[in-house]
């Protein structure tokens, strides 16, 4: 039987961790891990990775956690690795094999194929996905032996390669990068392709190696966290306003800054803007703290999502404390 996890004492942690999720178990279940090496008090993920996948999975601690959704919805690229011949109940190597059938394809046909699923197109959710339908998991019903019915959904690829074709091989497979937009199933992308190619296929590997402006090059693995000690584990973790690249940024004076960070608008010569990161006044050496993001109409600054004022001293605190990052 195994020893029971030691109890640790937890502690408020803000930041966003890198990781590079390993095969086997689930996002939460390394989410958990991280947040246990890290002692956090509070830990959410930007979007999961299937069990069979690995790659960039950006964990988000503390203040961080209200900027998740920026990820969750942002681009991402895949390297994937498609079996030809066979079709499977999941779509990936876990299901049960539905059909074999030969392939007989050349590069010039594979190339005419790829083509045809690069910019708008349209995929049925897989069942095997944490879609819910009626407040269950698509999953739920296909474990049960039950197919629902999906609608549709309109996706982007943005650029589809392929890295490598082995047509001749024993068990004939390609390897493609994908770089897509949010909520495109690789799984389901690997079977069309496959039914294209008019021979069928599923996802034998997946890996993720970016997500937004996140790559696979800043990560962290669950081994090299473990192996690290405390401080060091912290000058992993970016700040919370790595999540809000590419805002503009507004810095307001003390006096604004407070009114701001109770929720209060702030008028000023600020043009329209969907997407701002908002800072208090910087004092020598410092970029000054990030105080939420807000957007702006009309010369007034809105709110959008807020620190607290426990949080933003939190932020400073452990900032100014923590060694220079080991990872970037």
């Amino acid at each position: 039987m195994q020893a029971p996890r030691a109890r640790v004492a937890r502690r408020p942690v803000h930041g966003v961790l890198l990781l590079d999720k390993p095969l086997g178990g689930s996002s939460n279940q390394v989410l958990q891990k991280a947040k246990w090496l890290l002692r956090a008090e509070k830990a959410g993920h930007t979007g999961t990775l299937d069990p069979l996948a690995s790659g960039v999975l950006p964990l988000c601690f503390g203040a961080a956690t209200k900027f998740s959704q920026i990820h969750l919805d942002a681009d991402k690229c895949y390297e994937a690795t498609l079996a030809l011949g066979v079709t499977t109940s999941t779509g990936d190597a876990e299901g049960d094999v539905l059909q074999r059938r030969a392939v007989r394809l050349t590069a010039d046909a594979v190339a005419t194929v790829v083509r045809q699923f690069t910019g708008p197109i349209s995929q049925v959710p897989p069942m095997h996905s944490a879609l819910k339908k009626d407040g269950k998991a698509l999953y739920e019903y296909a474990r049960a032996g039950i197919e629902v019915e999906r609608a549709p959904r309109a996706v982007t690829i943005h650029a589809l390669e392929v890295l490598d074709l082995r047509l001749d091989a024993a068990q004939p497979a390609i390897d493609i990068r994908v770089s897509c937009s949010k909520g495109t199933y690789i799984r389901t992308l690997g079977e069309d392709l496959g039914e294209a190619l008019g021979c069928g296929a599923h996802l034998s590997a997946l890996r993720r190696v970016a997500t937004g402006n996140f790559s696979a090059a800043h990560c962290v693995t669950l081994a090299d966290l473990e192996s690290m000690d405390e401080a060091q584990r912290l000058a992993c973790l970016l700040p919370v306003d790595a999540l809000l690249d590419g805002f503009a940024r507004v810095t307001l004076d003390s006096d604004n800054a407070g009114r701001f960070l109770s929720g209060l608008r702030r008028r000023g010569d600020w043009p329209d803007c969907t997407q701002l990161a908002v800072y208090g006044p910087a004092s020598v050496g410092d970029q000054g703290a990030l105080l939420g993001s807000a957007h702006s109409v009309a010369g007034e600054l809105i709110p959008t999502r807020l620190l607290s004022p426990v949080e933003v001293s939190q932020c400073a605190e452990q900032y100014r404390a923590q060694p220079e990052s080991v990872v970037h």
